[in-house]
């Protein structure tokens, strides 16, 4: 039986699984960390009876995105783009 390798160009190999997997992390980063820091904030906001907590977490949460976005992209670029 002959035996290939794995084609690159291939989308459902697993190496093309795992490229698309990484970039649906980074693009869902800063999303889910506004979406986290908005419903935090908003809490915490109904609770303590304030106005100032939604904001604050809102951006705390972007700046998580932001965070994780710039690390998965170095991350990326030290493997060279794979």
């Amino acid at each position: 039986m002959h035996r290939t390798m794995a084609d690159d160009s291939n989308p459902k190999s697993p190496n093309a699984l795992a490229q698309a997997e990484s970039l649906l992390q980074l693009a869902l980063a800063i999303p889910a960390g506004c979406f986290a820091g908005l419903v935090i904030g908003y809490l915490i906001d109904r609770h303590f009876h304030t106005h100032w907590a939604t904001l604050t977490f809102l951006f705390l949460g972007a700046a998580g995105g932001f965070i994780q976005l710039f690390a998965g992209l170095a991350r990326i670029n030290k493997r060279g783009g794979q």
